[in-house]
């Protein structure tokens, strides 16, 4: 209900804005994709804001552009055919006082990027060029990655940057080619992200969507195909949190994980809706809860996600990568109805801008849901899941026995990943430090024969397995328990304690 009401009282307010339009022909901006226009761009902006408000027009053609500063009751809106074209020159990008972006605004209302035009950042050409300046002594090497042997993000200007703001609109554009973060919203309320297409296979670093410490948020209808994560929702500060979040209706294709929490998450995610969302080609995880820096990850229902050719499917995390502060909390989530396959070879082949390999020989991972001695994951449902793995794993590859499930590594301040603890220990899910887990109406089935157990539950208490089935796995141990009681089994799955 709260998202319905602020999306009404938005369009109230944002329609009485929107009379007068601005063409950026009018100021001098020239259609031919190789003179720049920022400054002309940013002549419109400001008159229409002057004004009281309203919309600057990109007509047809191709416009060259810095940095521009979007500001209150003022739209940009890019008709069919119509490209804003990021400059390929790093100095012609500025910030305010976080990061470089194409499009960007601090502290302001009632903003709007719509149209069926398109937003090129040129990001490999322009991230080349920065990169060009670190061998030409340019930039200091505290600024440089050198393991990844690139500038560190922060250097590469996203296409959008919204901090502060409220009354956000962004709908049907298509966004292109970023040589970071493709668009960032931090510390904003009220924003509503409606059919917008994202292609950014450009660089490094190329998150689709971000959402980091805002309130009231609808992304619905869209469309990521991204280097890096898909949708992501962060928390970068431990005053601020993400509350009342709705995405539906999405489809992701990611070379990291396509619906994730984190990694950033020092205050939070709360009141998180997740609906009807396809998932394909994806490196990492399709779903990825990760509370790992002292914020509290609760409330949350991800409902309806079908997902094929994947490297996993459900990753849930609570660790302690921060140094100072409390562990945080990971509980009350909701996973239903939900099919995913796993890939055997990895999802992401055909990216140009690939995920890393990893660094040690591992069969094919199972999903997990794993917290910290004396601080478990609690109440989690699982609910209507089908997850299809392709099985061969074998022990010449990689070899975790069941009698050294104490040995498998705690990892409390790694960074979370799926892949984090190496090689586990069952095929299907690996469960540890969890408090009140009940998995119902779950099937795992595995099209090839795998050394492991379909599950191992360590260190878990208050487990329920409610019509729970394994399929293509008759080995004497379908389910392991170690150190874990208060349990409730009550289909025919054969059960070994450890």
């Amino acid at each position: 209900m709260r998202l319905l009401l602020f999306t009404a009282c938005f369009f109230a307010g944002y329609l009485m804005a929107r009379g007068q339009e601005f063409n950026i022909l009018d100021y001098g901006a020239n259609p031919d994709g190789a003179t720049l226009c920022t400054q002309k761009i940013q002549l419109a902006i400001d008159e229409a804001h002057a004004k009281g408000g309203g919309r600057v027009v990109f007509p047809e053609g191709r416009f060259l552009s810095g940095s521009v500063v979007l500001k209150s009751n003022v739209e940009l809106h890019l008709q069919k055919g119509a490209v804003l074209l990021g400059s390929t020159d790093p100095a012609h990008y500025i910030k305010l006082s976080r990061w470089k972006a194409l499009i960007m605004a601090e502290g302001e209302s009632h903003l709007a990027i719509t149209g069926e035009g398109e937003i090129d950042g040129q990001g490999r050409a322009l991230a080349l060029h920065i990169d060009s300046l670190f061998y030409a002594g340019k930039i200091d090497s505290v600024d440089y990655n050198f393991v990844e042997m690139r500038p560190k993000y922060y250097l590469r200007p996203q296409l959008i940057e919204f901090v502060g703001c409220q009354q956000i609109d962004v709908k049907d554009v298509t966004l292109r080619n970023a040589a970071c973060w493709v668009a960032t919203y931090d510390q904003c309320r009220d924003i509503r992200i409606d059919n917008v297409l994202t292609i950014s296979d450009a660089y490094w670093n190329n998150d689709g969507i971000d959402i980091s410490d805002c309130r009231n948020v609808r992304i619905t209808n869209c469309f990521v195909n991204s280097a890096d994560d898909g949708i992501c929702l962060k928390s970068h500060s431990k005053d601020f949190i993400c509350d009342s979040i709705y995405i539906s209706d999405c489809i992701v294709r990611s070379s990291a994980s396509a619906v994730k929490f984190g990694t950033v998450s020092h205050g939070g995610f709360t009141n998180v809706i997740i609906k009807n969302i396809k998932v394909y080609d994806t490196f990492r995880s399709a779903i990825a809860l990760e509370s790992v820096d002292g914020g509290v990850l609760e409330s949350v229902v991800i409902d309806s996600v079908y997902a094929i050719n994947t490297g996993n499917a459900i990753f849930i995390r609570l660790g302690k990568r921060n140094k100072v502060g409390e562990v945080g909390k990971l509980k009350n989530v909701v996973l239903k109805n939900i099919y995913v396959e796993v890939a055997y070879e990895r999802p992401d082949y055909a990216y140009e801008i690939r995920g890393p390999e990893l660094p040690f020989f591992h069969n094919v991972f199972p999903s997990s849901i794993t917290g910290l001695p004396g601080h478990p994951v609690q109440n989690v449902l699982l609910e209507n899941i089908e997850i299809v793995f392709p099985g061969r794993g074998n022990k010449g590859l990689a070899y975790s026995p069941l009698s050294r499930l104490d040995d498998v590594p705690e990892k409390a301040s790694a960074y979370p990943e799926f892949s984090m603890f190496g090689e586990l220990p069952a095929w299907g899910f690996y469960v540890r430090h969890v408090e009140g887990l009940l998995m119902k109406n779950v099937r795992l089935s595995i099209k090839a024969p795998d050394y492991r157990p379909a599950f191992v539950f360590s260190d878990v208490a208050g487990l329920a397995l409610q019509s729970v089935f394994v399929e293509g796995d008759d080995k004497p141990e379908q389910v392991v328990l170690h150190k874990t009681g208060d349990v409730e089994i009550d289909s025919g799955l054969k059960v070994m304690e450890k």
